[in-house]
């Protein structure tokens, strides 16, 4: 069979390898079958940890470092991704991530006030654009500390401002957002998310992400009830209305935030890497495009990086043909096949717990990569 292009653009598997790891598995596999074959490699996230070095391993650009605060308002030292000369990337998981709070997770206290100190950076910079990955967080904010770190002011009911924190959102009487700092003036942002719940109720960002940040049942409820007012507020006293808005309430209600406070765009995560490496025009002339992450589900449906790599495909008109591979493989997942995935594998070759699989995740995939090529090569 025809095999004298491969693009390789998988998502980290969680805890066991990293995209570029994957991507190159897949290389070392792929030339010992197709020696002369043209390999292009796309380490990408889908807006969680990663998500930086996928942008600068794909398309270069330079880390900035800073210092900002962390998940309990201490100094944590990080960096975001500069491309293009004038376009910022952004993990929020970089210092509000779950990994932060380690111990001590506690949603009612835990901040994004250090993810707006990196936008205002990246801003005061001469970014004209600033892409924000919204995943992996400790927080249940609503963004609220990312804004008053720029500029926005949060009023309680004697008019005194205050920084909120999830457990303080009921608190709020009025959002001012006239001080954020000019230097946002022009500034495109976009949000990246792989999650469509709204801001609060059943299917919101309490409710739904709260339990896994450390929240008990009498927690869900404050920080669902503080989500609520905050969405009244914004509505009050910005004109927006993030309260139905699907993927208002992507980390911890950020997605709201980045709406309402910097006027930003909620994307899908992978589409908007495919975007920025220029994907469509990279798989045009492709046999073949490998794809993979830790496990494949119908919630992959939602557009995580297998879908949204097969739709690009098919959209494309490309010829190539989409394989993935996986971790694991769950039930109820026939209808990918109809978005533009050929087919699909397991990595797992033993029936064994992933705290044992993991060990040998990586020999797991290079074998189940050398099988697939090995019938491809004699059909």
């Amino acid at each position: 069979m025809k095999a004298d292009s491969f693009v390789l653009i998988p998502d980290s598997f969680k805890g066991t390898m990293s995209s570029s790891e994957i991507c190159g598995i897949f290389r070392k596999v792929i030339s010992k079958y197709y020696p002369e074959a043209s390999i292009t490699s796309i380490p990408v996230a889908d807006g969680g940890e990663g998500s930086v070095d996928a942008f600068l391993q794909a398309i270069g650009g330079q880390r900035i470092a800073v210092s900002v605060s962390g998940p309990f308002s201490e100094k944590v030292d990080c960096c975001y991704g500069l491309v293009n000369g004038d376009t910022a990337v952004i993990e929020m998981a970089s210092c509000a991530g779950l990994p932060l709070a380690d111990g001590k997770l506690n949603p009612l206290v835990t901040s994004t006030y250090g993810v707006g100190e990196q936008m205002l950076d990246a801003a005061r910079r001469g970014c004209r654009k600033i892409i924000v990955g919204l995943g992996g967080s400790c927080t249940t904010d609503g963004g609220c500390p990312a804004a008053a770190a720029c500029g926005v002011k949060f009023l309680d009911h004697e008019g005194k401002s205050f920084v909120p924190a999830g457990g303080t959102l009921s608190r709020i009487a009025r959002i001012d957002a006239s001080g954020l700092d000019p230097a946002f003036s022009g500034v495109r942002i976009t949000a990246m998310c792989d999650v469509d719940n709204p801001l609060y109720g059943e299917n919101g960002a309490a409710c739904v992400f709260g339990p896994q940040k450390g929240a008990d049942p009498e927690m869900v409820r404050t920080l669902d009830c503080g989500l609520e007012v905050l969405g009244d507020r914004i509505l009050d006293g910005l004109g927006v209305d993030v309260r139905t808005l699907p993927g208002g309430g992507a980390a911890g209600g950020m997605g709201a935030g980045m709406v309402a406070f910097f006027g930003a765009e909620l994307r899908m995560g992978i589409e908007t890497v495919l975007d920025a490496v220029d994907f469509d025009e990279k798989a045009r002339n492709a046999d073949f495009v490998f794809t993979g992450e830790g496990k494949i589900d119908s919630q992959s449906l939602r557009g995580k990086v297998v879908i949204g790599v097969a739709r690009r495909v098919r959209a494309s008109h490309s010829k190539a043909r989409v394989i993935a591979f996986v971790g694991d493989i769950g039930d109820g997942i026939e209808a990918v096949y109809s978005q533009g995935v050929d087919a699909i594998f397991s990595t797992n070759r033993l029936a064994i717990p992933f705290r044992e699989s993991r060990i040998r995740a990586k020999s797991d995939l290079e074998l189940t990569a050398d099988n697939y090529l090995r019938l491809l090569s004699i059909l």
